[in-house]
């Protein structure tokens, strides 16, 4: 395994068990750990199901400012996996017609889904603006993150 996500994983794990902060403090914090250490993670964040609505909306993330606050289901690559509970890694966005784009300078995007007690309640969703830099590697790891994260959730 890739010794970066080694280390990511240790520090995931211990945000996840500190005692002060709530949920969303510590997937903040998840966020701006994985931004700032993974060179092409260049903006992060986790969406989540928006009530009973068909629609996820933006929760922490770490990056620049994004417009896309709330998505319907289908819509994009994050509305896709919401449907869909699979992966997606979008090794060119350029090359995918249901993209929608949050920076002229994203080139490729990670969406991993999030269950509790197996309903996809969110995701973790990457954006780099490095071409199809993600490997089973980052899918491994965001897995990880994501169950880590449920537990907390």
């Amino acid at each position: 395994m890739h010794t970066m996500f080694e280390t990511l994983r240790q520090s995931v794990i211990e945000i996840l068990e500190k005692k002060d902060g709530d949920s969303t403090e510590k997937m903040q914090q998840i966020c701006d750990l994985l931004r700032n250490t993974a060179d092409y993670y260049d903006w992060v964040g986790f969406y989540f199901k928006n009530g009973d609505k068909r629609e996820l909306k933006l929760g922490p993330y770490a990056g620049e400012p994004t417009d896309h606050t709330i998505i319907p289901f289908g819509k994009g690559i994050c509305g896709q996996v919401a449907e869909s509970n699979q992966n997606f890694v979008v090794p060119d966005v350029s090359a995918q017609d249901n993209y929608i784009a949050c920076s002229l300078t994203v080139k490729s995007e990670i969406v991993v889904p999030l269950f509790k007690n197996g309903e996809n309640i969110g995701q973790i969703d990457i954006d780099s603006n490095t071409p199809d830099p993600f490997t089973e590697a980052d899918e491994r790891f965001l897995e990880f993150v994501n169950q880590k994260v449920a537990e907390i959730l």
